[in-house]
């Protein structure tokens, strides 16, 4: 059987694609189940240049076929902020997911509602010679001033997710996996990676 790394130490998204990836006729790993230690600078413009740092990194450490995303929420009343700096959107040092929440919302307070909002992601598959595949995907909707949900991570319990009534964080994961930006990401390469593995 044909193996896929996940280029990610990220709990949540480690989670997130091995449930997107159901089916797929691979064996997917995990670089702790390999023994990689590879922490990738995200030093990138864009999500490309990060997703591509990353998936490249690992396939060339690994020696295997890798797959990378990187993502980040774009608030229109921030200009687009936090982006690609979503992950370190705090001037806490060792700032937790809370507290990315929370700077995001002091951050708005003087704004309007409603706080119009999109979840971008883009994959990067790599092979070890450093060929790389990419595909994006976007999820629409607004942020909110109070958490709502307990699944996913990140910035979810705040992201109300368009036509749902719902945050990110109050959908089960068949739905976000049926509606996030991740998910629509890897359905665009899901052809690439079934001819690839």
């Amino acid at each position: 059987m044909k193996k896929l790394l996940l280029a990610t130490n990220n709990a949540g998204k480690i989670k997130e694609l091995r449930a997107l990836l159901q089916g797929m006729k691979a064996e997917i790993l995990t670089p702790n189940e390999l023994g990689l230690e590879l922490d990738v600078m995200e030093s990138g413009d864009t999500y490309l240049e990060n997703a591509a740092k990353k998936a490249i990194a690992f396939a060339k450490a690994s020696g295997m076929l890798s797959l990378a995303d990187d993502s980040g929420l774009e608030v229109a009343a921030l200009d687009g902020a936090p982006g690609i700096y979503s992950a370190r959107y705090s001037p806490k040092k060792g700032a937790s997911d809370k507290d990315r929440r929370e700077y995001l919302l002091e951050q708005l307070q003087s704004k309007p509602r409603p706080w119009m909002a999109r979840f971008h992601c883009t994959v990067v598959l790599a092979s070890p010679s450093g060929e790389t595949l990419s595909s994006d995907g976007e999820c629409r909707g607004e942020i909110i001033p109070q958490e709502r949900g307990i699944g996913g991570f990140g910035y979810d319990p705040i992201f109300l997710v368009n036509g749902t009534g719902r945050t990110m964080a109050e959908l089960g994961m068949a739905e976000k996996n049926r509606l996030s930006h991740r998910a629509r990401a890897i359905q665009s390469i899901w052809p690439f990676l079934v001819e690839s593995l």
